[in-house]
C-alpha cells in the first residue's frame, strides 16, 4: 500500500494525487536510519508546504525525501531544486528520478502561480524569492547545504535569478535552454519583439494555473485559441483583450511590447547576466542549449561573459530546437543517431561530482562540446526530413579563435563573394508592414498549447502552433498559416537573395554572424533582417533543390547606434546598420551554396515594423517604406562569417 506522508493542500487537483500515488511505491513514516550511498531510495511526499518569503508571500512548495523500507532516511543530503511557473506537480518526475539516487528534491511554484501566493511578475521577484527559498532550505535538518539547480526555459532563468542572489549553499546549476538578457536578445531581439512571448502569455493559463486567471478559465482558455488573430491585428492595448481580465498579466505584455530601450526597465529584471556578471555566483554551471534555440544568443552570451570570471563554467550546444535535446532531429532537418543526448544523465554526472564529491571526470572534461552539423548526403528520410548529418567536437573555448572572420560581400546583380564590390548601383525593394515575409522555422519556442512546448516536434501546419521550430526549407506552402502563396521566400520582391557560385569544396561556419548593411529608407523606422542559408541542389528526393534556413537575425533601424535609447533615421541618408545574429556550427558542403537572404520582416518570428516612427506598440498608422541596400567602394554590405580551416 502507498502512503503520501504530509499534508496536502485542498487546492490540490486530482491529477497530481494520482501522479504522487503513481511514483510513491512504499508506505512510509518518520524514522531514523543514517543516510547511505543508496542509489534506489524510495520517495516519501510532502506537497504543498507554505515556505514564507521576506514580505510574508507564502510559495507553495512540494519536498520529497529518500525513504528505505517504508521510513524516511534521517540525516542530511544534497538538495536538487526547480522553482517554476508550469506547475510543480507537473514535474514530479524530478522526484522519482533524483530521489532515489540519494537527493531530495524541492519543487517551488514561483509567486503568483498555481498555489503559490502573491502576483506573479516576470522574473522581478525571483532573485529575493530564490534567496529566501535557498536560506529555508539551508536551515532545514535533512539539508547538507550542497544544492543544485534544474529546468529548463522559464525555470533555466529562475537558476539564474538565484545565482544573482548570490544564494546561500548554491553549489551546481544546469540551466537548460534558460531565459536571460531580455532586453538584448532575450524577449526584445536588437528591439524588434519577439512573438513568441505573446504566444507564451497567452497559453500560460491552465486551469488552478494562476490565482486570478483561475477564475476566468473560458475566457483564458479562448484566448489561446485566438494568438494567431492577435498577432496579426497589432499593436496590443490595455483592456483590448481578455488579458485584462488578469490585469497583472495584460500590463506585462503591453510594458514588454512596448519599451524597446535596454536600460534598467530589462537589466534589473533579475534574468540579465551579462549585465551584472559581478553579481553572479561564482559556481560551477553547465550551459545547455541548441542551434535553433530561442534563448541560444542568450546563452551563448552568459557563457562569454561568466567563463572569463567565473570557475568551471561548461557549455553544450546541440542540432536542438528549444526542448529538444533528447531528439535527433529539428523542423525538417536529420542530423542522425548521435545528435541527441540523455540530459538526466549528463545532470547526474554534474551533480554528483560537485554535489558529492564524486570523482567521475566530469570536470576534467572540455570545457565546450558542439555539435558540427552538415557533412550528411541530403537524402530524405523515412519521416519526410532531409539528412543533413552531423558530429560532436569538444573545444577549450567559444568562439573558437582559429575561426578566421571572412566577409562575404553583397553584389548588385546578386551574387555573393569575397571580392570587394567596386561602383555598383544599389538594390531597392518595397516593404509593407501589410503584407510581411513570412516565418519559416527558425530559433522559436514554440507552443501548441498550454505549456506543450516542451518535447515536441513541430511539423508544417500543426493546428494551434504559431511558428515552426528549427531549420525547415525556406518555400512557403499551403499549410503554413502565415503564407499568402506556395512560393519559395526567394521569389517575394522585398527578399534581396544574394548567393554564391556552387562552393568548390566544404567550408565550416562555426561561431557568431555578423551583418554589416549600409542602407537608407524613406521612412524614420524601419527593420532590417538577414538570414542565411544553406542552398542544396537539386536531387532525385528534392528534385527543386532544399533551401535550408540556417540562422537568421534582425534590428530595429531606430536601436541601429545604440540598445540603450531609440534614434530614428533621416529618411534618404545612408546608414551603417550591423545585424549581431545568433552564432551556428555548420558544414556547407561543396557544390551547395551560401545565401544571404535581406529583407525587413520575419513575421511572426518579430512583431512587424509600421515604418511610422511612433512610439512601439502604440502606433495608429502604417506605410509602405522604399529600403535601399548599397554595395559599393564606399558602402561595402557583407556578411561575416567565421570559417573554421581544415586540418
Amino acid at each position: 500500500m502507498t502512503t503520501i506522508y504530509g499534508s496536502m493542500s485542498t487546492k490540490s487537483n486530482a491529477l497530481t494525487v494520482f501522479l504522487l500515488v503513481l511514483l510513491l511505491t512504499t508506505c512510509i513514516t518518520a524514522q531514523t536510519p543514517e543516510a547511505s550511498g543508496s542509489s534506489n531510495y524510495d520517495i516519501a511526499a510532502f506537497p504543498n508546504i507554505m515556505v514564507t518569503m521576506r514580505d510574508d508571500v507564502r510559495l507553495a512548495t512540494n519536498l520529497y525525501r529518500p525513504a528505505e523500507n517504508g521510513r524516511v532516511v534521517e540525516g542530511k543530503f544534497p538538495v536538487i531544486l526547480e522553482r517554476t511557473p508550469y506547475g510543480k506537480d507537473n514535474d514530479v518526475y524530478y522526484a522519482n528520478y533524483w530521489v532515489k539516487q540519494g537527493y531530495v528534491v524541492i519543487l517551488q511554484d514561483v509567486r503568483g502561480r498555481f498555489n503559490s501566493e502573491g502576483v506573479w511578475r516576470f522574473f522581478r521577484d525571483d532573485i529575493n524569492d530564490g534567496y529566501d527559498t535557498a536560506k529555508w532550505i539551508s536551515s532545514q535538518p535533512w539539508s547538507n547545504c550542497a544544492i543544485g539547480t534544474v529546468g529548463g526555459s522559464y525555470p533555466g532563468g529562475t537558476q539564474h535569478a538565484l545565482a544573482l542572489s548570490n544564494a546561500p549553499c548554491l553549489k551546481a546549476m544546469i540551466p537548460a535552454y534558460a531565459t536571460s538578457d531580455p532586453g538584448r536578445v532575450g524577449l526584445r531581439h536588437n528591439g524588434a519583439f519577439e512573438l513568441r512571448w505573446m504566444n507564451w502569455i497567452f497559453n500560460l493559463f491552465e486551469p488552478e494555473g494562476d490565482r486570478d486567471g483561475a477564475k476566468n478559465k473560458q475566457a483564458m482558455a479562448k484566448l489561446g485559441e485566438q494568438v494567431r488573430e492577435y498577432v496579426k491585428a497589432l499593436p496590443l492595448r490595455s483592456g483590448a483583450t481578455p488579458l485584462h481580465l488578469v490585469p497583472s498579466y495584460e500590463n506585462w505584455l503591453i510594458e514588454a511590447m512596448s519599451h524597446g530601450d535596454n536600460d534598467a526597465y530589462w537589466k534589473d529584471v533579475g534574468v540579465d547576466v551579462v549585465d551584472h556578471v559581478a553579481e553572479y555566483k561564482g559556481i560551477p554551471v553547465y550551459h545547455l542549449t541548441g542551434w535553433f534555440d530561442s534563448n541560444l544568443g542568450g546563452t551563448s552570451l552568459n557563457w562569454i561573459a561568466l567563463c572569463k570570471t567565473k570557475p568551471n563554467q561548461k557549455l553544450i550546444i546541440g542540432p536542438w530546437w528549444h526542448g529538444g535535446a533528447t531528439h535527433t532531429a529539428a523542423g525538417e532537418a536529420e542530423f542522425g543517431p548521435s545528435a541527441s543526448i540523455d540530459p538526466d544523465q549528463l545532470s547526474s554526472r554534474w551533480f554528483d561530482h560537485w554535489l558529492k564529491s564524486v570523482d567521475n571526470g566530469i570536470d576534467r572534461e572540455a570545457s565546450v562540446r558542439i555539435f558540427i552539423m552538415g557533412g550528411g548526403n541530403g537524402h530524405k528520410t523515412g519521416e519526410g526530413r532531409i539528412f543533413v548529418g552531423g558530429h560532436w567536437r569538444d573545444e577549450s573555448e567559444w568562439p573558437l579563435k582559429r575561426a578566421i572572420p571572412t566577409s562575404y560581400y553583397l553584389h548588385s546583380n546578386g551574387a555573393l563573394s569575397t571580392e570587394k564590390p567596386s561602383n555598383e548601383p544599389p538594390n531597392s525593394y518595397e516593404f509593407d508592414p501589410a503584407h510581411p515575409a513570412p516565418t519559416i522555422g527558425g530559433n522559436i519556442a514554440a507552443h501548441y498549447g498550454p505549456l506543450s512546448h516542451h518535447n515536441t516536434i513541430e511539423r508544417p501546419g500543426d493546428s494551434g502552433n504559431l511558428i515552426e521550430q528549427g531549420p525547415y526549407d525556406q518555400r512557403c506552402r499551403a499549410e503554413l498559416w502565415n503564407c499568402d502563396d506556395t512560393r519559395p521566400l526567394s521569389a517575394r520582391n522585398d527578399v534581396l537573395v544574394f548567393e554564391t557560385e556552387p562552393l568548390k569544396e566544404d567550408i565550416e561556419v562555426t561561431g557568431p554572424l555578423l551583418m554589416k548593411l549600409w542602407a537608407s529608407s524613406t521612412a524614420p523606422d524601419t527593420d532590417f533582417t538577414a538570414k542565411l542559408v544553406d542552398v542544396y541542389p537539386p536531387s532525385k528526393d528534392f528534385p527543386a533543390g532544399f533551401d535550408l534556413g540556417v540562422q537568421d537575425g534582425i534590428i530595429r533601424a531606430r536601436y541601429r547606434t545604440s540598445l540603450k535609447h531609440a534614434e530614428l533615421m533621416k529618411p534618404g541618408d545612408v546608414y551603417q546598420i550591423s545585424i549581431d545574429m545568433y552564432p551556428t556550427a555548420m558544414i556547407f558542403k561543396k557544390g551547395h551554396r551560401l545565401r544571404l537572404d535581406i529583407s525587413s520582416s520575419n513575421f511572426p518570428r518579430f512583431d512587424v515594423n509600421p515604418n511610422t516612427g511612433e512610439p512601439l506598440n502604440d502606433n495608429r498608422r502604417s506605410a509602405t517604406a522604399v529600403n535601399t541596400i548599397y554595395h559599393d567602394d564606399r558602402h561595402p554590405s557583407q556578411i561575416v562569417l567565421p570559417i573554421v580551416p581544415t586540418v
